[in-house]
């Protein structure tokens, strides 16, 4: 069982910057695959960027140039850094693990993440 906690979200102007930190539990993080997820309001939940456990690196359209994601095995965390925002950067934003270690999949797809964080907010004022 995999334990994910996400911080850093808040309010932030357009332009501005934040950084998202994702927790996890468990001694084998570094075998798992981590992927950035998010969700408007009234909107489905869009992939945003993913790292695979041999870090491999993808990113939706929407975000490339402007978010990076990483990945800290020593700490068990991965990270989200968001430059640039825009006000349709609000959203809440999740942290989700594969179901499985050393896998290779569709890191795009939300059916590969089993385990889920519950969500930090951001909010971009324009």
């Amino acid at each position: 069982q995999v334990q994910l906690v996400e911080s850093g979200g808040g309010l932030v102007q357009a332009g501005g910057s934040l950084r998202l930190s994702c927790a996890a539990s468990g001694p084998t993080f570094s075998s798992y695959a981590m992927g950035w997820f998010r969700q408007a309001p009234g909107k489905e939940r869009e992939f945003v960027a993913a790292i695979s456990w041999s870090r491999s690196i993808y990113y939706g359209d929407s975000v490339k140039g402007r978010f990076t994601i990483s990945r800290d095995n020593a700490k068990s965390t991965v990270y989200l850094q968001m430059n640039s925002l825009k006000a349709e950067d609000t959203a809440l934003y999740y942290c989700a693990a594969d179901s499985g270690q050393y896998r290779s999949g569709n890191y795009y797809s939300e059916s590969t993440y089993k385990y889920w964080g519950q969500g930090t907010q951001v909010t971009v004022s324009s």
